[in-house]
Protein backbone atom coordinates (compact mmCIF):
# COMPACT_ATOMS: atom_id res chain seq x y z
CA UNK A 1 0.00 0.00 0.00
CA UNK A 2 1.27 3.22 -0.56
CA UNK A 3 2.50 5.65 2.29
CA UNK A 4 0.90 8.95 2.59
CA UNK A 5 2.14 12.17 2.14
CA UNK A 6 4.58 13.47 5.16
CA UNK A 7 2.86 16.80 4.97
CA UNK A 8 -0.61 15.10 4.97
CA UNK A 9 0.13 12.84 7.87
CA UNK A 10 1.02 15.95 10.19
CA UNK A 11 -1.60 18.33 8.96
CA UNK A 12 0.74 21.05 8.04
CA UNK A 13 1.46 22.89 4.41
CA UNK A 14 4.94 22.41 2.61
CA UNK A 15 6.10 25.65 3.42
CA UNK A 16 5.70 24.56 7.52
CA UNK A 17 8.63 25.77 9.44
CA UNK A 18 9.95 23.22 12.13
CA UNK A 19 8.80 25.16 14.78
CA UNK A 20 5.48 23.97 13.02
CA UNK A 21 6.30 20.88 11.96
CA UNK A 22 7.24 20.08 15.85
CA UNK A 23 3.91 21.45 17.12
CA UNK A 24 1.92 19.00 14.82
CA UNK A 25 3.94 16.42 15.25
CA UNK A 26 3.72 16.85 19.41
CA UNK A 27 0.19 17.05 19.17
CA UNK A 28 -0.37 13.62 17.65
CA UNK A 29 1.84 11.79 19.43
CA UNK A 30 0.38 12.63 22.37
CA UNK A 31 -2.91 11.45 20.82
CA UNK A 32 -1.30 8.02 19.83
CA UNK A 33 1.15 6.99 21.91
CA UNK A 34 0.60 3.05 21.93
CA UNK A 35 1.00 3.60 25.79
CA UNK A 36 -1.95 5.97 26.26
CA UNK A 37 -3.88 3.76 23.79
CA UNK A 38 -3.43 -0.21 24.81
CA UNK A 39 -4.02 -2.60 22.37
CA UNK A 40 -5.26 -0.60 19.93
CA UNK A 41 -3.76 -0.96 16.88
CA UNK A 42 -5.06 1.77 14.87
CA UNK A 43 -3.35 4.21 16.99
CA UNK A 44 0.17 2.30 17.05
CA UNK A 45 -0.29 3.26 13.65
CA UNK A 46 -1.31 6.17 13.16
CA UNK A 47 1.69 6.78 15.79
CA UNK A 48 4.26 5.15 13.58
CA UNK A 49 3.04 7.33 10.45
CA UNK A 50 3.62 10.48 12.62
CA UNK A 51 6.76 9.35 13.90
CA UNK A 52 8.58 8.31 10.37
CA UNK A 53 6.89 11.79 9.13
CA UNK A 54 8.46 13.67 11.30
CA UNK A 55 11.64 11.83 11.23
CA UNK A 56 11.74 13.34 7.70
CA UNK A 57 11.28 16.91 8.08
CA UNK A 58 12.50 17.66 10.83
CA UNK A 59 15.65 16.70 9.13
CA UNK A 60 17.02 19.42 6.91
CA UNK A 61 18.38 17.39 4.29
CA UNK A 62 16.07 14.45 4.09
CA UNK A 63 13.57 17.02 3.54
CA UNK A 64 14.82 18.24 0.69
CA UNK A 65 15.59 14.82 -0.84
CA UNK A 66 11.53 14.01 0.31
CA UNK A 67 10.40 17.15 -1.31
CA UNK A 68 12.27 16.82 -4.28
CA UNK A 69 12.03 12.64 -5.47
CA UNK A 70 9.40 11.47 -2.43
CA UNK A 71 10.09 8.47 -0.27
CA UNK A 72 12.11 6.93 -2.73
CA UNK A 73 14.61 10.14 -2.42
CA UNK A 74 15.07 9.31 1.36
CA UNK A 75 15.56 5.63 1.26
CA UNK A 76 18.12 6.13 -1.92
CA UNK A 77 20.13 8.33 0.18
CA UNK A 78 20.24 6.16 2.86
CA UNK A 79 18.85 8.17 5.09
CA UNK A 80 15.77 6.17 5.93
CA UNK A 81 12.65 7.57 8.39
CA UNK A 82 15.00 6.46 11.91
CA UNK A 83 14.41 6.04 15.31
CA UNK A 84 11.04 7.93 15.71
CA UNK A 85 11.48 8.32 19.36
CA UNK A 86 15.01 9.82 18.95
CA UNK A 87 13.13 13.50 18.49
CA UNK A 88 11.13 13.08 21.92
CA UNK A 89 13.59 15.04 23.95
CA UNK A 90 13.63 18.23 21.68
CA UNK A 91 10.09 18.06 21.04
CA UNK A 92 8.53 17.75 24.40
CA UNK A 93 10.88 19.13 26.78
CA UNK A 94 10.35 22.50 28.54
CA UNK A 95 6.44 22.16 27.22
CA UNK A 96 5.37 20.93 30.66
CA UNK A 97 5.76 22.56 33.48
CA UNK A 98 9.61 22.74 32.76
CA UNK A 99 9.95 18.87 33.02
CA UNK A 100 8.82 18.07 29.42
CA UNK A 101 6.70 15.06 28.43
CA UNK A 102 8.62 12.30 29.90
CA UNK A 103 8.50 14.46 33.42
CA UNK A 104 5.00 14.52 33.26
CA UNK A 105 3.85 10.75 31.80
CA UNK A 106 7.08 9.00 33.00
CA UNK A 107 5.36 6.78 35.63
CA UNK A 108 2.57 6.24 33.20
CA UNK A 109 4.86 5.85 30.00
CA UNK A 110 6.54 2.69 32.04
CA UNK A 111 9.40 4.90 33.23
CA UNK A 112 9.95 7.38 30.12
CA UNK A 113 11.69 6.69 26.85
CA UNK A 114 15.44 5.18 27.30
CA UNK A 115 17.52 5.55 30.41
CA UNK A 116 19.24 9.09 28.98
CA UNK A 117 22.28 7.52 27.48
CA UNK A 118 21.60 9.26 23.73
CA UNK A 119 25.08 10.67 23.71
CA UNK A 120 27.05 7.89 24.24
CA UNK A 121 25.42 5.84 21.41
CA UNK A 122 26.24 5.32 18.10
CA UNK A 123 25.31 7.92 15.42
CA UNK A 124 25.21 7.18 11.90
CA UNK A 125 26.98 10.25 10.06
CA UNK A 126 25.37 12.48 8.13
CA UNK A 127 25.33 11.84 4.29
CA UNK A 128 26.84 14.49 1.51
CA UNK A 129 25.68 16.60 -0.78
CA UNK A 130 28.29 16.83 -3.85
CA UNK A 131 26.81 19.16 -7.09
CA UNK A 132 29.57 18.82 -9.95
CA UNK A 133 29.20 20.41 -13.26
CA UNK A 134 30.11 18.55 -16.20
CA UNK A 135 30.51 18.94 -20.24
CA UNK A 136 27.93 17.07 -21.99
CA UNK A 137 31.27 15.10 -23.67
CA UNK A 138 32.19 14.25 -19.89
CA UNK A 139 28.60 12.88 -19.97
CA UNK A 140 28.25 10.87 -22.84
CA UNK A 141 31.54 9.55 -23.02
CA UNK A 142 32.04 9.15 -19.03
CA UNK A 143 35.76 10.29 -17.27
CA UNK A 144 37.63 9.83 -14.43
CA UNK A 145 38.00 12.82 -12.22
CA UNK A 146 39.61 14.18 -9.14
CA UNK A 147 37.24 15.54 -6.62
CA UNK A 148 37.47 17.60 -3.01
CA UNK A 149 35.67 18.24 -0.12
CA UNK A 150 34.81 18.57 3.64
CA UNK A 151 33.67 15.41 5.67
CA UNK A 152 33.67 14.67 9.86
CA UNK A 153 36.00 12.42 10.78
CA UNK A 154 38.11 11.38 13.30
CA UNK A 155 39.73 14.00 15.01
CA UNK A 156 43.43 13.91 14.35
CA UNK A 157 44.91 15.61 17.41
CA UNK A 158 43.13 13.27 20.13
CA UNK A 159 42.24 10.11 17.82
CA UNK A 160 38.66 10.25 18.03
CA UNK A 161 38.78 9.84 21.96
CA UNK A 162 37.81 13.51 22.64
CA UNK A 163 40.17 13.76 25.21
CA UNK A 164 43.49 15.50 25.20
CA UNK A 165 45.50 13.13 26.87
CA UNK A 166 43.50 10.45 25.29
CA UNK A 167 41.63 8.66 28.31
CA UNK A 168 38.37 9.09 26.91
CA UNK A 169 35.48 9.39 28.58
CA UNK A 170 34.47 8.73 32.51
CA UNK A 171 31.25 8.26 33.98
CA UNK A 172 29.06 10.86 35.02
CA UNK A 173 29.81 10.82 38.73
CA UNK A 174 26.30 13.08 39.27
CA UNK A 175 24.18 10.54 37.03
CA UNK A 176 26.71 7.77 38.11
CA UNK A 177 25.61 6.85 34.28
CA UNK A 178 22.22 7.01 33.54
CA UNK A 179 22.00 10.66 31.87
CA UNK A 180 19.13 11.87 34.10
CA UNK A 181 18.16 13.03 37.14
CA UNK A 182 14.75 11.92 38.63
CA UNK A 183 12.42 12.47 41.09
CA UNK A 184 9.66 11.58 42.79
CA UNK A 185 6.89 14.39 44.06
CA UNK A 186 3.62 12.81 44.48
CA UNK A 187 1.99 10.69 41.88
CA UNK A 188 4.60 11.55 39.55
CA UNK A 189 8.13 10.23 38.66
CA UNK A 190 10.22 13.43 37.34
CA UNK A 191 13.27 13.30 35.31
CA UNK A 192 15.52 15.89 33.95
CA UNK A 193 18.39 16.09 32.36
CA UNK A 194 22.21 15.90 33.82
CA UNK A 195 23.77 19.32 34.90
CA UNK A 196 26.86 17.72 34.34
CA UNK A 197 27.24 15.47 31.39
CA UNK A 198 23.82 16.85 29.67
CA UNK A 199 22.36 13.18 28.93
CA UNK A 200 25.58 11.65 27.38
CA UNK A 201 25.92 9.35 30.89
CA UNK A 202 29.73 10.44 30.51
CA UNK A 203 32.05 13.44 30.87
CA UNK A 204 35.83 14.47 29.28
CA UNK A 205 37.50 16.28 31.73
CA UNK A 206 40.07 17.17 29.70
CA UNK A 207 38.35 18.30 26.44
CA UNK A 208 40.44 18.00 23.27
CA UNK A 209 41.59 21.73 21.91
CA UNK A 210 41.10 20.54 18.32
CA UNK A 211 37.06 19.18 18.42
CA UNK A 212 36.49 20.47 21.84
CA UNK A 213 35.39 17.19 23.38
CA UNK A 214 33.44 16.07 20.35
CA UNK A 215 36.35 13.12 19.06
CA UNK A 216 35.01 14.65 15.80
CA UNK A 217 37.04 17.04 13.30
CA UNK A 218 36.64 18.67 9.87
CA UNK A 219 38.90 17.22 7.24
CA UNK A 220 39.61 17.96 3.88
CA UNK A 221 39.09 14.77 1.43
CA UNK A 222 40.15 13.87 -2.46
CA UNK A 223 38.45 11.17 -4.21
CA UNK A 224 38.76 9.99 -7.18
CA UNK A 225 35.68 9.04 -9.13
CA UNK A 226 34.51 7.30 -12.40
CA UNK A 227 31.62 9.35 -13.88
CA UNK A 228 29.68 6.82 -15.84
CA UNK A 229 28.82 7.14 -19.62
CA UNK A 230 25.38 8.00 -20.00
CA UNK A 231 24.66 10.29 -17.14
CA UNK A 232 22.08 12.81 -17.52
CA UNK A 233 21.53 15.84 -15.99
CA UNK A 234 19.94 16.00 -12.28
CA UNK A 235 21.05 11.82 -11.67
CA UNK A 236 23.20 11.02 -8.42
CA UNK A 237 25.34 8.82 -7.82
CA UNK A 238 25.74 7.44 -4.04
CA UNK A 239 29.28 6.60 -2.89
CA UNK A 240 28.17 4.27 0.38
CA UNK A 241 29.74 5.44 3.71
CA UNK A 242 32.03 8.32 2.12
CA UNK A 243 29.92 10.52 4.04
CA UNK A 244 30.71 11.89 7.52
CA UNK A 245 32.09 10.00 9.80
CA UNK A 246 28.85 9.07 12.66
CA UNK A 247 29.81 9.70 16.49
CA UNK A 248 30.71 7.22 19.10
CA UNK A 249 32.05 4.74 16.37
CA UNK A 250 28.90 4.86 14.24
CA UNK A 251 28.77 3.68 10.47
CA UNK A 252 29.55 6.68 8.06
CA UNK A 253 26.93 8.49 6.20
CA UNK A 254 27.05 7.97 2.30
CA UNK A 255 28.20 10.76 -0.28
CA UNK A 256 25.61 11.98 -3.11
CA UNK A 257 27.29 13.14 -6.15
CA UNK A 258 24.36 15.07 -8.38
CA UNK A 259 25.90 15.91 -11.96
CA UNK A 260 24.46 19.62 -13.76
CA UNK A 261 25.63 19.16 -17.26
CA UNK A 262 25.79 21.61 -19.31
CA UNK A 263 24.82 22.69 -22.44
CA UNK A 264 25.97 22.09 -25.35
CA UNK A 265 27.02 24.98 -28.53
CA UNK A 266 25.76 22.15 -30.89
CA UNK A 267 24.35 19.04 -29.79
CA UNK A 268 20.77 18.93 -27.75
CA UNK A 269 20.34 15.78 -25.89
CA UNK A 270 16.53 13.94 -25.75
CA UNK A 271 17.06 10.96 -23.38
CA UNK A 272 19.73 8.88 -25.46
CA UNK A 273 19.89 10.59 -28.47
CA UNK A 274 21.62 13.48 -29.86
CA UNK A 275 20.24 15.92 -32.30
CA UNK A 276 22.66 18.39 -34.88
CA UNK A 277 21.37 21.08 -37.33
CA UNK A 278 23.23 20.57 -40.42
CA UNK A 279 23.32 23.74 -42.95
CA UNK A 280 23.58 22.68 -46.35
CA UNK A 281 23.22 24.72 -49.59
CA UNK A 282 20.12 24.87 -52.11
CA UNK A 283 22.34 22.47 -54.79
CA UNK A 284 23.66 19.90 -51.60
CA UNK A 285 19.39 19.71 -51.09
CA UNK A 286 18.58 19.37 -54.82
CA UNK A 287 21.25 17.34 -55.92
CA UNK A 288 22.41 15.10 -52.77
CA UNK A 289 25.90 14.82 -51.44
CA UNK A 290 27.83 13.20 -49.07
CA UNK A 291 29.38 15.11 -45.93
CA UNK A 292 31.77 14.40 -43.09
CA UNK A 293 29.80 15.35 -39.17
CA UNK A 294 32.28 15.15 -36.30
CA UNK A 295 31.59 13.39 -33.61
CA UNK A 296 31.80 14.05 -29.62
CA UNK A 297 34.20 11.88 -29.29
CA UNK A 298 36.38 13.16 -31.04
CA UNK A 299 35.83 10.59 -35.01
CA UNK A 300 33.95 12.14 -38.14
CA UNK A 301 31.25 10.04 -39.67
CA UNK A 302 30.20 10.40 -43.05
CA UNK A 303 26.34 10.76 -43.66
CA UNK A 304 24.60 11.00 -47.72
CA UNK A 305 22.57 13.96 -48.05
CA UNK A 306 19.60 12.17 -50.57
CA UNK A 307 18.45 13.95 -53.85
CA UNK A 308 15.43 16.44 -53.26
CA UNK A 309 15.62 17.26 -49.43
CA UNK A 310 13.17 19.81 -48.02
CA UNK A 311 14.37 22.46 -45.54
CA UNK A 312 14.15 20.56 -42.17
CA UNK A 313 14.35 16.74 -43.30
CA UNK A 314 15.45 14.89 -40.27
CA UNK A 315 18.36 12.22 -41.18
CA UNK A 316 18.69 9.60 -38.92
CA UNK A 317 22.39 7.83 -37.70
CA UNK A 318 22.12 4.85 -35.66
CA UNK A 319 23.65 3.78 -32.81
CA UNK A 320 25.44 7.37 -32.70
CA UNK A 321 23.76 8.57 -29.72
CA UNK A 322 24.37 8.31 -25.85
CA UNK A 323 25.26 5.23 -24.03
CA UNK A 324 22.39 3.63 -22.31
CA UNK A 325 23.32 3.49 -18.86
CA UNK A 326 24.69 0.43 -17.34
CA UNK A 327 24.08 -1.52 -20.33
CA UNK A 328 27.25 -3.18 -22.50
CA UNK A 329 27.51 -0.72 -25.22
CA UNK A 330 24.02 -0.56 -26.60
CA UNK A 331 23.51 3.28 -27.40
CA UNK A 332 20.53 6.02 -28.78
CA UNK A 333 20.48 7.55 -31.86
CA UNK A 334 22.05 10.85 -33.89
CA UNK A 335 19.51 12.79 -35.46
CA UNK A 336 20.74 15.36 -38.29
CA UNK A 337 18.22 18.44 -38.95
CA UNK A 338 19.18 19.68 -41.99
CA UNK A 339 18.90 23.63 -42.42
CA UNK A 340 19.19 24.95 -45.89
CA UNK A 341 20.67 28.06 -46.38
CA UNK A 342 20.28 30.75 -48.71
CA UNK A 343 23.42 32.72 -49.58
CA UNK A 344 23.80 36.58 -48.47
CA UNK A 345 25.47 37.69 -51.51
CA UNK A 346 25.55 36.38 -55.03
CA UNK A 347 28.42 36.75 -57.51
CA UNK A 348 27.06 37.80 -61.14
CA UNK A 349 27.88 34.46 -62.68
CA UNK A 350 25.39 32.52 -59.92
CA UNK A 351 22.85 34.95 -60.93
CA UNK A 352 22.59 34.36 -64.47
CA UNK A 353 22.74 30.58 -63.38
CA UNK A 354 19.84 31.05 -61.32
CA UNK A 355 18.07 33.16 -63.48
CA UNK A 356 18.54 30.34 -65.97
CA UNK A 357 16.81 27.61 -63.14
CA UNK A 358 13.79 30.19 -62.36
CA UNK A 359 12.77 29.91 -66.50
CA UNK A 360 13.11 26.25 -66.29
CA UNK A 361 11.37 26.02 -62.84
CA UNK A 362 8.51 28.42 -64.43
CA UNK A 363 7.73 29.53 -60.62
CA UNK A 364 4.13 29.60 -59.52
CA UNK A 365 3.78 33.66 -58.77
CA UNK A 366 0.31 32.65 -56.45
CA UNK A 367 1.59 29.64 -54.56
CA UNK A 368 -0.75 27.64 -52.68
CA UNK A 369 -0.39 27.41 -48.47
CA UNK A 370 1.26 24.47 -47.44
CA UNK A 371 -0.25 22.14 -44.86
CA UNK A 372 1.40 22.55 -41.58
CA UNK A 373 0.99 18.67 -41.33
CA UNK A 374 3.80 18.54 -45.05
CA UNK A 375 6.20 21.01 -42.99
CA UNK A 376 9.20 19.18 -41.44
CA UNK A 377 10.65 21.85 -40.07
CA UNK A 378 8.47 23.43 -36.97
Amino acid sequence: MAKRDCYEILGISKTASADEIKKAYRKLAMQYHPDRNPGDKTAEEKFKEASDAYAILSDENKRKMYDQYGYRGVEDSGGGSGNPFSGFEDIFGGGFGGGGFEDLFGSFFKGGFGGGHHGSQAQRGNDLLYTMEITLEDAVLGKTTDISFEKDCKCEKCNGSGSRSGKGKKTCPTCHGAGQIRRTQGFFSMATNCPTCFGAGSIIEDPCPGCRGTGIGKKKISKTIKIPAGIDNGKKMILRGEGDEGANNGSAGDLIIKFNVKPHQYYQRNGNDLKLFIPITYTQAVLGDKINIKLLNGKSLDVKIPENCENGKILRVRNEGVEILGSTGRKGDLYLQLIIEVPSKTTKEEKNLLEKLRKLENENKQPQPKKISEVFFK
